[in-house]
């Protein structure tokens, strides 16, 4: 493979990774919003997010088989346009029914797009000989942080919030679609793996444990931060939506810097800080009844868990005898699984509670995964 192509191939991921952030913050920024259109409370909410989960880990029993099969890049480019179709169908009914076949979808095209863009990463880090994969994500949270910055300027630029659907997904699937024309392909290997994925063990079931702790922290910034900035917080519309991207951002940063650091610190290291931090910042931004100390806490918790996902498929796509795809998938359908029980658990405690007490939640698991962290990261 030669270095140009391997060089265009690395800028076309990047690109890809900034469109799947968009998507996510695009969900993200619009769950107040689909919270009132469909009339909902909050273990209504959080069941429609579990939807997503459903069919993610549905996906990922088969993704290595899939991405194995057709390559990355015809996979990013299919499932691209699938999951920003859904995403632009939310608001489209007012049926309760509607929405979960339209979380159903995003949750499991999406999920193929993530294998997809990962097994690249790892591929591209194997032809390159050094540490990309953060960098990579760090174009996935600045991707959120653009998306959640448009859809904080949306409102004030009086675009509804359907013309705001429309126009970041319109743009980001065509982003992803000339993208994938740049990818490279990445044939299954001989002698590796070929039948759907099983309950991983040893070595995979150790990472799958702390990706599903850091998952279900990152997917609770993702769902709820800016529902609880809104509703706990009294923020307006535009305000709450800078809390995806104070997240984003900082979880950007810390990815850009994360392939520095991950050169020079233990993934042991790494994840102990990581839920120190995470674990943190959520804990700030839920004590001081304040919206800027809201945000600061939200971007300490983006910060801490920057690395988290990157570490962790980097390892699973070096386990050996196994192939890249059906490492990641396997360490990404334990983190979905762990991560499907986060969104309804976080909506039960806020129905009969509040929206603070269930975000106690990612404290809580933020701080086991730092306490798990030299079990399962063990000789990493």
């Amino acid at each position: 493979m030669s270095a140009p192509s391997v060089a265009r191939a690395a800028i076309a991921l990047r690109t890809e990774f900034f469109v799947m952030g968009v998507l996510f913050a695009t969900w993200g920024v619009h769950v107040p919003t689909v919270k009132a259109h469909y009339g909902l409370g909050e273990q209504s909410l959080a069941l429609a997010m579990l939807a997503s989960g459903v069919g993610a880990l549905g996906a990922l029993a088969y993704a290595g088989r899939i991405v194995g099969r057709f390559g990355p890049r015809v996979i990013a480019a299919v499932m691209g346009c699938v999951s920003c179709a859904a995403i632009a169908s939310l608001l489209l009914s007012s049926h309760y029914v509607a929405l979960i076949a339209v979380m159903l979808v995003f949750g499991s095209f999406g999920s193929l797009f993530d294998v997809a863009l990962n097994a690249e990463a790892s591929e591209i880090e194997a032809l390159t000989g050094r540490p990309l994969m953060s960098g990579f994500h760090g174009m996935f949270s600045l991707g959120g942080m653009a998306g959640a910055g448009l859809g904080s300027a949306a409102p004030a630029l009086g675009l509804a919030a359907q013309h705001h659907l429309l126009l970041a997904t319109g743009a980001a699937a065509l982003a992803a679609l000339a993208a994938s024309r740049a990818m490279l392909p990445v044939p299954e290997k001989a002698g590796e793996e070929k039948h759907p994925l099983s309950l991983p063990r040893g070595p995979l079931l150790l990472l799958g444990v702390l990706a599903s702790m850091g998952l279900i922290a990152e997917g609770a910034m993702y769902d709820w931060s800016v529902l609880f900035m809104k509703q706990e917080r009294g923020s307006e519309a535009a305000t709450a939506a800078l809390a995806y991207a104070s997240f984003s951002g900082a979880m950007a940063a810390g990815r850009f810097g994360g392939d520095w650091v991950r050169a020079r610190m233990s993934g042991t290291r790494l994840m102990r800080l990581s839920g120190v931090m995470g674990a943190a910042g959520m804990a700030l931004a839920l004590a001081v009844p304040s919206p800027t100390v809201g945000l600061l806490g939200f971007a300490l918790v983006g910060l801490g868990l920057s690395n988290v996902v990157p570490v962790l498929f980097s390892a699973a796509s070096q386990t050996p005898g196994v192939s890249p795809a059906h490492g990641i998938a396997a360490v990404s359908g334990v983190g979905y699984l762990g991560m499907m029980a986060g969104p309804p658990l976080i909506g039960l405690i806020a129905e009969y509670s509040s929206l603070t007490w269930g975000l106690l939640v990612v404290v809580a698991f933020a701080g086991f995964m730092a306490l798990s962290a030299q079990r399962a990261m063990r000789g990493r």
